[in-house]
C-alpha cells in the first residue's frame, strides 16, 4: 500500500541530496562552455541512472557481500557528509565542472544530479520504503530537475547567488537531520 507520507519523505530527501538548485551556479558555469546543452537529455539520463540504481543495487550489494543495514549506516555517514558540504560550503564529492568536452552526461547528469549520494541515499531509502514509492519519488524529483533546467536564467535573475547560497545551506541542514535519522533508525549499541 502506497503512503503519501512516505513518498513525500523520499521526494523530499532526494530533492534535497540532488540539490538541484544549489547545483545551479555550476551547471551554469558549465552550460557556458557547452553548445549541445540539453535538459531533455540531461533528465533522461540521470533518471536512467537513477532508476537502474534502485533496481540492481540491492543485487549489486549481494554479490559484494553487504547487507542493506550496513549499506544504509554507510548512505547515512555519505548523507551526514554532503549535508556538511552544503552547511560548510565544501566539496568533497562534486567532481570539478571545467569539462566543456564531455556533453550533457558527464558532469551535469552524473555526477551532479545523479552523483554519489543520490545513488547511495535511493540504496537507503530502500530499506525502509517500497520501490514503488521511490520511483514515484525520482519522477517527481525529474520533473522538478527538467523545470529547473529549463528556468536557469530566469532563476538566476529573480534569485541571485546570495539567494542559491541561502537555499543550499538550508536543504543542508536538513540533509543533517535525515542522516541522523537514518543512523539511529538502524545503530545497534
Amino acid at each position: 500500500m502506497l503512503s503519501i507520507n512516505s513518498i513525500l519523505t523520499v521526494t523530499f530527501t532526494l530533492f534535497a541530496i540532488i540539490d538541484i538548485v544549489g547545483s545551479l551556479p555550476a551547471i551554469i558555469g558549465i552550460r557556458q562552455n557547452q553548445k549541445n546543452f540539453s535538459p531533455v537529455i540531461i533528465t533522461i539520463a540521470a533518471g536512467a541512472l537513477m532508476v537502474f540504481f534502485l533496481l540492481t543495487g540491492e543485487t549489486f550489494l549481494r554479490l559484494v557481500g553487504v547487507d542493506v543495514r550496513s549499506f544504509a549506516l554507510a548512505g547515512s555517514i555519505v548523507i551526514f557528509i554532503i549535508a556538511m558540504e552544503m552547511v560548510l560550503g565544501i566539496n568533497l564529492f562534486k567532481t570539478s565542472p571545467d569539462d566543456s568536452h564531455s556533453g550533457n552526461f558527464v558532469p551535469i547528469a552524473f555526477p551532479l544530479i545523479a552523483g554519489s549520494g543520490t545513488l547511495t541515499t535511493i540504496i537507503s531509502l530502500r530499506s525502509v520504503y517500497s520501490v514503488t514509492e521511490i520511483l514515484i519519488g525520482i519522477l517527481i524529483n525529474l520533473v522538478i530537475v527538467f523545470l529547473v533546467l529549463q528556468a536557469m536564467d530566469w532563476i538566476e535573475a529573480k534569485i541571485g547567488k546570495t539567494g542559491l547560497a541561502a537555499i543550499k545551506k538550508f536543504f543542508g541542514v536538513i540533509l543533517l537531520a535525515i542522516a541522523i535519522k537514518i543512523f539511529s533508525t538502524y545503530i545497534k549499541f
